[in-house]
């Protein structure tokens, strides 16, 4: 089942400006951290914060076009499908975003309801 069939929560995670560009920062929803990544054109996206490799925290990683680089081993994720590049082979979960005016709002399927935590900035 995909999330858009699924139901979704949304949640509020503060100014998009509190992700600086080329940057990220990572929250914790319903046990699953997730990193949120904002590129140099200003587009805001979210995938799982462990790359499928070694399971690396891309939201230490470096933020590139579309993609963030594992800190670990270079690995490259897309951040539009959460695939990795090259001929490496895995891929992440990717959460839907979304951008009222400044704030920025993150789906997440529902499966048990938690408070938000966030992890680091």
């Amino acid at each position: 089942m995909s999330m858009s069939e699924q139901s979704v929560q949304w949640y509020e995670l503060g100014p998009v400006s509190s992700i600086p560009l080329r940057g990220s920062r990572r929250v914790v929803i319903n046990d699953q951290t997730i990193g949120l990544f904002r590129t140099a054109t200003d587009k805001v996206f979210a995938i799982d914060d462990q790359c499928p490799h070694k399971k690396g925290p891309l939201s230490e990683g470096i933020v590139h076009d579309n993609c963030v680089t594992c800190p670990l081993h270079n690995w490259v994720i897309s951040l539009e499908d959460g695939k990795a590049q090259g001929a490496d082979e895995g891929c992440v979960n990717t959460y839907p975003v979304k951008i009222e005016g400044e704030q920025l709002r993150i789906g997440v399927a529902l499966c048990n309801k938690q408070e938000l935590a966030t992890v680091g900035d």
